[in-house]
């Protein structure tokens, strides 16, 4: 299979599918994999698609009905599956001897189709879509957030706590999944074992700014982590004040009350 991959076509199309929270792959049929680290399968005869745990798959060189009906064959896999498959990403895939591997004009130029280089497309496509998924949420965290602030001036908002918490607690689930299943700033496996490829791989991190997109991401969740807890500290500096405002009142209450009944009993 390894030998007539594609079947000698030169140019194969490439397309990232972001389709759930997870891709259980323990169980998945051994029969039909091509490599491991991360998992590649065979499609339709001489087609591959690659397989990712944190929810991607990436199909290379299948049509749109082909690539369907592998989903199909996927779902029992797919854990927290997206209503909609709302991240994706195409690219074109040339293998010509005669260039030099990397991108050019939006397609990626490779010496031939290898398991490898087929490997190291995946990740790259594969974790860019999940930035890309990523980078959009955080986008609409900001946007919640900033009313939020607003209503917290002058006091104002000590209804807000609950919605402050959940902000927190997505930030930090957020960056678990990014640190913990996707390690997008790690080296993949593959590349210990093929250090020859390392030049290649590094070229697709650049064009699809992969380290750059991950450092700006944490950012962006340490900034909303750290805005939440400080808008949660004014909350709650503002509710103790509040309380300690009525067991003034009620002292001086207390104080009156007892004075009228010295002056009047």
């Amino acid at each position: 299979m390894k030998d007539r991959l594609f079947s000698g076509a030169t140019s194969i199309k490439a397309h990232a599918l972001f389709v759930g929270q997870r891709l259980e792959l323990k169980d998945f049929e051994k029969g039909n994999r091509l490599g491991s680290a991360p998992l590649v399968v065979t499609a339709s005869n001489d087609r591959c698609a690659v397989l990712f745990r944190y929810g991607v798959v990436v199909y290379f060189g299948l049509s749109t009905m082909e690539e369907m009906s592998l989903l199909a064959d996927l779902k029992a896999f797919i854990r927290e599956p997206f209503a909609q498959h709302i991240e994706s990403e195409e690219v074109e895939i040339i293998a010509d001897r005669k260039k030099a591997e990397g991108f050019e004009l939006s397609t990626i130029y490779i010496k031939e189709h290898t398991i490898e280089r087929i490997q190291l497309i995946a990740d790259a496509l594969a974790k860019s879509v999940v930035l890309s998924y990523y980078e959009t949420n955080i986008a609409s965290s900001f946007d919640r957030i900033e009313p939020l602030a607003e209503s917290l001036r002058g006091g104002r908002g000590y209804h807000k706590a609950r919605q402050l918490l959940r902000h927190m607690g997505d930030a930090l689930i957020t960056h678990t999944k990014m640190v913990g299943r996707m390690e997008v700033s790690g080296k993949p496996e593959l590349l210990w074992e093929h250090p020859e490829h390392e030049i290649f791989y590094h070229k697709l991190m650049v064009e699809y700014e992969l380290r750059e997109r991950h450092i700006a991401l944490e950012q962006k969740l340490d900034l909303i982590s750290r805005t939440a807890e400080t808008l949660l500290g004014v909350l709650q500096a503002n509710r103790t004040l509040r309380v300690e405002w009525y067991i003034v009142i009620l002292i001086v209450f207390e104080i009156l009350l007892t004075l009228y009944n010295m002056i009047f009993s």
